[in-house]
């Protein structure tokens, strides 16, 4: 398949995790992945190296989603080179966890410039591109936390509640555009930093999510990918959770 005839997907945080993951989902002979990273050049590389593996193409560049315009940037070199983009990841995210009386203003800052200004770095240029070809999905990983709240995560709370109601206000802007926005909501999930907690910590959190076990990252890539699809195509401004019914 020729790169023009390819579906563009853009995926941020790509190099690690639940980023990663999306990254497999969508990885295929009929799509480009581009995909940004923070720090991990290597990492970037390993997630690179998967897509191949499954007969993807992709690219990825060390973008601070914090900035508008190093973000404007990026997407401009990807409008350049492919006219479009037609699935919007929004999935970088940070934590700095702590007691609001103890949280530094510094926490506070970074953790909502990242995952809740980030999203609107990309919205804001991407929705242009699709607006063009009048066709798109936006697809924001908020979390469970978002919709109910955790002790010690005021700040990430905070900016995953944005998340969501970002997404239903710009679903609602631009429904007649051929565009959709929803929002994946994560719950207790394993991954490296789980698989290091106690076992008594563990079970402490199973406790209150009904289906007994965490959720794993293909869970969630799934869904991501199930929202990007034709199949939701009437599907626009929702909340989608991966939790095991810890939030209903």
């Amino acid at each position: 398949m020729t790169q023009d005839k390819k579906r563009i997907v853009v995926i941020t945080g790509g190099s690690r995790g639940l980023g990663r993951a999306v990254c497999q989902a969508f990885a295929g002979p009929d799509t480009h992945i581009c995909f940004n990273y923070h720090a991990s050049e290597a990492g970037a590389q390993e997630t690179g190296e998967l897509i191949t593996a499954a007969g993807g193409s992709w690219d990825s560049e060390r973008v601070d989603i914090t900035s508008l315009n190093a973000v404007s940037t990026w997407f401009k070199r990807i409008g350049t080179a492919f006219n479009k983009i037609d699935v919007l990841v929004n999935n970088a995210g940070i934590t700095r966890d702590g007691l609001i009386a103890m949280m530094k203003e510094s926490d506070w800052d970074d953790v909502l410039e990242t995952n809740l200004k980030g999203a609107f770095n990309c919205i804001k240029p991407a929705i242009r591109l699709m607006m063009r070809k009048r066709y798109g999905r936006i697809i924001n990983v908020t979390s469970v936390v978002g919709a109910m709240g955790n002790p010690g995560q005021a700040n990430y709370a905070a900016s995953k509640a944005g998340i969501i109601g970002l997404t239903k206000s710009v679903a609602k802007e631009i429904a007649t555009r051929g565009i959709t926005v929803n929002a994946v909501a994560p719950g207790y999930l394993e991954t490296d930093m789980t698989a290091s907690l106690q076992d008594k910590a563990k079970e402490a959190m199973l406790a209150f999510i009904p289906m007994g076990r965490a959720g794993t990252l293909s869970e969630v890539a799934a869904a991501i990918k199930f929202l990007a699809s034709d199949d939701a195509a009437y599907i626009t401004g929702q909340v989608l959770h991966v939790s095991g019914g810890m939030y209903t």
